[in-house]
């Protein structure tokens, strides 16, 4: 958890246990992106307005445990129409008990991120796909040598040709030959890079690490995933 948002692990039993349709067979890699929502039936109207509901806002609820005692918290999920965007699952959430997912205890990180500043999607046809995202949040797209950018009051969505992406990460990149959309990076804002460094001596494990002045980018190759760190 962060200052407003936050990064989902998803992961499913070993067991075969608690099957996930929508995750059985995605691709390994960032699989989600999901906008906050002020109002569930506003923004399925929204998505209906522009073509792209997914179905009536979904009610649904996760345990929480506070100091002994479990809570429920609550939320509805309003969903995208399947295929109206490549690379992953996107969606959007409101949060109804925002008091139990948001609590000081939970977003203090020995890493110092605090926010996640950008999301990248990789696709071959970045005009066309940073349109249709303009239309789904309502905000303006703005486009440069690099690419194109959507931003919103809390985030950026960056939006890249394979070949630009390539050259933005190097051999920190995932393939991009075997699908035509994917999402690409997520970069996390941070307090301190040292504090990022420090965390990553830690892990001792072996990863693709690149270091700048102002960033810390890595790639986790067993989950085919780039996150970039900073200040």
């Amino acid at each position: 958890m962060f200052g407003t948002d936050y990064l989902e692990i998803v992961g499913l039993p070993s067991d075969g246990t608690g099957s996930r349709p929508d995750l059985d067979n995605a691709p390994v890699g960032i699989n989600g992106l999901v906008f906050k929502a002020a109002s569930a039936q506003e923004t399925y109207d929204h998505l209906k307005s522009i073509g792209v509901q997914g179905g009536e806002p979904v009610d649904a609820s996760r345990p929480v445990n506070l100091d002994g005692e479990e809570k429920t918290a609550r939320f509805q999920n309003i969903n995208v129409k399947p295929g109206a965007f490549d690379g992953g699952r996107v969606y959007f959430c409101e949060h109804r008990t925002t008091e139990l997912v948001w609590r000081p205890e939970y977003q203090g990180h020995a890493n110092g991120v605090c926010a996640i500043s950008q999301f990248t999607i990789v696709t071959r046809d970045p005009a066309s796909v940073a349109n249709d995202y303009a239309a789904l949040l309502g905000c303006n797209r703005t486009e440069s040598d690099d690419g194109y950018a959507i931003k919103t009051a809390d985030v950026e969505i960056l939006i890249l040709s394979p070949e630009t992406y390539g050259t933005r990460y190097g051999e920190l990149a995932s393939p991009t030959d075997h699908r035509p959309t994917l999402f690409g990076a997520i970069r996390f804002q941070t307090a301190d890079l040292t504090q990022v460094k420090t965390c990553l001596d830690r892990t001792g494990s072996q990863l693709l690490i690149q270091n700048a002045a102002d960033r810390i980018t890595l790639r986790l190759p067993d989950f085919d995933t780039v996150l970039e760190f900073t200040a």
